[in-house]
């Protein structure tokens, strides 16, 4: 017996489709340009559900499964499951082809998004990247963010509404451009760490000095993994970003402390308050005493 396959038509199933009229002129707005939602739905227990397209879409296609499961193929590659909390970015103009799971039929957020700068919001987003698994809280961010945009929808294509779910719909760019850099849940962890963790270590330690060698053994891999991947989640080298936590901190002691900058420095691990200060305008644009004398607030 052959499967069956539907494209849409599910019980309780939300779904809205803007008209082209309408957001090519609302995508001229400066406020809209850079990214905006053209179809947005959600899709409950999607039993049979499949979609093909062969030629790929104009826009990118952003999924998450909010329970149950199910497959996508990009390419005509590899098929990919994709579980309960995880998300697929779909680059437009890109074959592909995805469904429910028989077995587990998933619940889908979903959102169509184009943009001047779609490219640049979904940055390495492709046929090897696989889903992304997204933290709990996220998670339930990303579906507030979906009712939110839906409800206002809901009410009118007004350009008002149109502007505050286009940025919404960066924030949820931005939720999986985060959360596509950090460990994904599942599967052996050799080889993986965990950026926040190795951040919070830093942040424990800066009244005194951290190795490349000690954050790498905390983070379980080898050195060069770890600065790599390091590298790849904050676009910083981990000792520079040490260093900038440490000026960060020295910020807030100046500002709420009358100790000198000497002071400040010895407690931070400097020994050498002149390099300390040479640090600090480097990632501050100024020097310590000048920082202070700022009026801020």
């Amino acid at each position: 017996m052959d499967t069956i396959r539907k494209t849409d038509g599910f019980q309780s199933e939300k779904l809205i489709v803007l008209p082209d009229h309408i957001m090519k002129e609302a995508s001229e707005h400066p406020l809209v340009r850079p990214l905006y939602v053209t179809d947005t739905g959600y899709f409950p227990r999607a039993l049979h559900h499949y979609r093909e397209r062969p030629a790929g879409s104009e826009a990118y296609i952003m999924i998450y499964c909010m329970e149950g499961e199910g497959w996508y193929r990009l390419n005509g590659g590899r098929k990919q499951e994709v579980l309960q909390g995880q998300a697929v970015v779909i680059p437009a103009h890109t074959p592909h082809e995805y469904a429910s799971s028989e077995e587990h039929p998933w619940s889908i957020y979903w959102w169509h998004m184009k943009g001047e700068h779609v490219q640049a919001f979904f940055e390495g987003f492709g046929s090897d990247a696989g889903p992304v698994s997204l933290p709990l809280e996220k998670a339930r961010q990303l579906g507030e963010l979906f009712h939110e945009g839906y409800a206002l929808l809901e009410q009118g294509y007004t350009l008002s509404h149109i502007i505050y779910v286009s940025q919404l719909a960066g924030h949820l760019a931005a939720i999986l451009r985060h959360s596509r850099l950090q460990p994904q849940t599942g599967g052996s962890q050799h080889g993986k760490h965990d950026i926040t963790q190795t951040v919070r270590y830093m942040m424990d330690h800066l009244e005194r000095s951290v190795t490349l060698k000690e954050l790498a053994a905390q983070a379980n891999v080898s050195v060069p993994h770890f600065t790599q991947r390091f590298k790849e989640a904050t676009g910083y080298s981990p000792i520079d970003y040490y260093l900038r936590l440490k000026i960060q901190l020295a910020c807030r002691h100046l500002d709420l402390t009358e100790q000198s900058v000497k002071e400040i420095s010895h407690r931070l691990g400097f020994q050498d308050p002149y390099y300390f200060s040479r640090l600090f305008k480097k990632v501050m644009g100024k020097p310590p005493t000048e920082y202070r004398d700022t009026r801020k607030g």
